[in-house]
């Protein structure tokens, strides 16, 4: 039985789904208005886990992320830029789609952006303000008061009355209440702008999701996730908004992934200490990232560095390393090491142990190849690739990747070399075969010699 950690109960619950056997969860996507950095890859990839161990598990799955294509950072970067706001999000949404997919993510089942959900928001505007639960403001904002939404903060654990006893921010006159949050922003001169009853404006952050994530998945669904920083205020005042439209439950399992980290701090483009996806992906390969990321608990914090990157490779090289000169056996199950694997990651998706679990496969495989026992070594290939499909790895050529990295030297001249080392040693000339092999560890070759011959990787 699954078992997830529901942030809105702060506990380990088993996963029941509204109806059997289908899931319906929706991820606060990418606000698109640069490169995605290594936080945003987090997200992706942590949510994508989930997607495929909930399909493994028999699951139809309803997977949504939303983009955010309009936002005063967007319209900021445009004008920077000087051209037209759609041109700037489409570039970075089509970026965005890249990234995934080298990460091996797959494509979402609905994507909705906010630009083509405005009648779906609008429409949910007036309903909050038709049940009192909104307001429109003398100054064309259009506001949630959050005193008139019981539950609010049911969420985060935070109080009204200690929120507005840590208000510091000074009092706009246009607000009921301090903490009231916008739901429609009127339009500033010069910005874009859409037509509402309120006048001309664009919708607040928090009502995007709320009108998009009911609309694909109706007033109940399954799961909501994201990053721990959306916990407040965004998916709190998701909660308020939705089931003060509703008059339903919005969602039954909150799931957060923990913050990205460099020096004990949370990785953000506001604090000017992250790294593009793009970047990291000049000297590490994609699945590197991939297996960087589930390799710690998506709860925990993820500190970001070259040595755990480094970590992250050399595990992979194991991996790849046992997997390599043997032809995997298809199969469908993979015994006693499948039923541990699932037991790790029904446990609110315990990638890390479930990770331990692929090690000792692997080293069950290395053993069998030691011991020339082909037909045991094909099906524990077999095991190892198909658990490590459920979670998105291994599935490359072994070889491909053990010679693939960020290096400049071409295979065929690499291959060239080694086999003018082997007939060198042939030749017993064993100071060129010594020459040979110390301009290729300088090129970062390292050799394995065996009784097979010769085989090369990138270190």
């Amino acid at each position: 039985m699954l078992k997830l950690y529901n942030n809105l109960s702060r506990q380990k619950e088993e996963f029941t789904p509204i109806e059997p056997g289908k899931v319906g969860m929706y991820v606060c996507g990418m606000t698109v208005y640069d490169y995605c950095h290594v936080g945003h890859a987090r997200v992706l990839v942590v949510f994508d886990m989930i997607t495929r161990y909930l399909r493994h598990s028999g699951y139809a799955v309803n997977y949504v992320r939303n983009i955010t294509d309009i936002d005063d950072k967007i319209i900021k970067r445009a004008n920077e830029n000087g051209e037209p706001m759609q041109a700037l999000t489409d570039r970075f949404i089509a970026a965005m789609h890249e990234d995934s997919a080298a990460l091996g993510v797959l494509p979402p089942d609905q994507e909705p952006r906010a630009t083509t959900s405005m009648d779906l928001i609008l429409n949910m505007i007036q309903t909050l303000i038709d049940k009192g639960y909104a307001y429109a403001a003398n100054n064309g904002d259009v506001y949630y008061d959050v005193s008139k939404f019981e539950g609010y903060g049911k969420l985060s654990g935070k109080k009204l009355e200690d929120l507005r006893a840590g208000e510091r921010v000074a009092v706009d006159e246009s607000k009921d209440d301090p903490l009231d949050f916008v739901l429609w922003k009127a339009a500033k001169a010069g910005e874009p702008y859409w037509e509402s009853p309120w006048g001309h404006g664009r919708p607040g952050w928090h009502i995007e999701c709320s009108a998009m994530s009911t609309h694909c998945l109706g007033h109940s669904f399954d799961i909501h996730g994201g990053g721990l920083d959306l916990q407040f205020p965004h998916h709190e005042n998701e909660i308020a908004q939705s089931e003060g439209a509703t008059g339903c439950k919005f969602v039954n399992y909150w799931i957060h992934n923990g913050f990205v980290q460099i020096n004990e701090e949370k990785m953000s483009k506001s604090l000017g200490n992250f790294f593009t996806l793009r970047e990291v992906l000049k000297s590490y390969a994609p699945e590197v990232m991939r297996y960087f990321i589930l390799a710690s608990h998506y709860r925990s914090p993820l500190n970001y560095s070259d040595q755990n990157l480094d970590s992250a490779k050399s595990a992979l090289e194991r991996f790849y390393t046992a997997l390599r000169d043997v032809n995997a056996a298809a199969t469908d199950g993979a015994g006693d090491y499948e039923t541990r694997f699932r037991t790790a990651m029904d446990d609110d998706f315990n990638t890390a142990e479930a990770m331990a679990i692929l090690f000792e496969l692997a080293n069950a495989l290395n053993k069998a190849k030691a011991d020339n026992n082909a037909e045991q070594a094909a099906q524990l290939a077999g095991q190892l690739r198909y658990l490590g499909g459920v979670l998105g790895l291994l599935q490359d050529d072994a070889d491909s990747f053990l010679k693939g990295g960020a290096g400049d030297d071409g295979d065929a001249e690499i291959d060239a070399l080694v086999a003018q080392r082997n007939q060198a040693k042939k030749d017993k000339q064993w100071a060129e075969a010594d020459r040979i092999r110390d301009e290729l560890q300088a090129r970062g070759i390292v050799l394995e010699d065996g009784a097979g011959g010769t085989r090369w990787r990138r270190a």
